[in-house]
């Protein structure tokens, strides 16, 4: 499960592009909290805290509790936008959550046993078409990540979401499709090599004509 992170924020009296870039300047990130039918609350917090915070690897599916104004407010990250040249934070946009709210959130997929994988052991290459899985679950109880077994994959099969384990209280957010996650497909040597077998037997079967 994601650990619960802590953001200390102040309130800001003005919005727009000089008051932002003002912040900037002082080494804070304006930021919006909103949802949970309240009033829209226009806060910074400092750079240098967001950015360990980021570092961490979840902190987007991870609760972010911001204390503002002597309160503390469960929060869930939906969006940090970066500068396009110095990729430092410039915005971020939080959302109000319920302690027992369930909530979507875009969590990392990671392979295990590979080497139980015969079509990994053969040479075989895992394409992953997916990074991540959208999610539906308790606000609480978001996972650090969802582990795939590979064992008995072979080359041309493909792992889809009905052959992952997900955790209790947690659905996949598309329930429509059986989507594919990943697949496990030939190396180009293997492919050459194919390729090679069978232009030999056309060749041969023509030469056989020809004596005929």
């Amino acid at each position: 499960m994601s650990d619960q992170l802590v953001l200390s924020a102040e309130t800001r009296e003005r919005g727009g592009k000089g008051a932002s870039r003002e912040l900037r300047r002082e080494g804070r990130v304006p930021a919006v909290v909103y949802g949970g039918k309240e009033e829209p609350l226009m806060i910074h917090i400092e750079e240098k805290l967001l950015m360990k915070q980021l570092m961490t690897g979840h902190f987007m599916n991870s609760v972010v509790m911001i204390e503002v104004g002597g309160k503390t407010i469960r929060t869930l990250p939906k969006d940090v936008a970066f500068h396009p040249v110095k990729d430092r934070p410039i915005h971020a946009d939080f959302l109000r959550i319920a302690k027992d709210a369930k909530v979507q959130v875009a969590v990392p997929v990671i392979f295990q046993n590979e080497d139980a994988s015969p079509g990994l052991k053969r040479g075989g290459v895992l394409n992953i078409v997916r990074h991540e899985l959208e999610l539906v679950c308790e606000a609480d109880k978001i996972p650090d990540e969802i582990v795939i077994d590979v064992t008995g994959f072979d080359v041309g099969d493909s792992i889809h979401i009905s052959n992952v384990t997900l955790p209790q209280g947690a659905e996949s957010a598309i329930t429509d499709r059986d989507f594919t996650i990943a697949t496990i497909v030939a190396p180009s040597a293997l492919k050459s090599s194919d390729g090679d077998t069978t232009k030999d037997a056309g060749e041969g079967e023509a030469e056989g004509g020809d004596e005929a």
